[in-house]
């Protein structure tokens, strides 16, 4: 049940998020929406017991938004 509750509550996050990653006039929001998005996605892959694509997911894409 709490499980139910975790994965349509970060499946919200995520399509928030994701909208606001498209309609945010200033960049940096715009990538920080996107960090939010992945961070989600993440969590959707931990819910699902995919533990090492959550990891993947996080190291790779967040370091390389916080790179560029």
């Amino acid at each position: 049940m709490i499980t139910a509750i975790l994965f349509y509550l970060f499946a919200a996050i995520l399509l928030g998020s994701a909208t606001m990653v498209v309609s945010a006039r200033n960049p940096v929001h715009s990538v920080l929406f996107l960090i939010l998005a992945f961070f989600n996605a993440a969590a959707l892959f931990l819910i699902a017991g995919a533990e090492f694509l959550a990891m993947i997911l996080v190291i790779v894409y967040v370091g390389a938004v916080a790179v560029l």
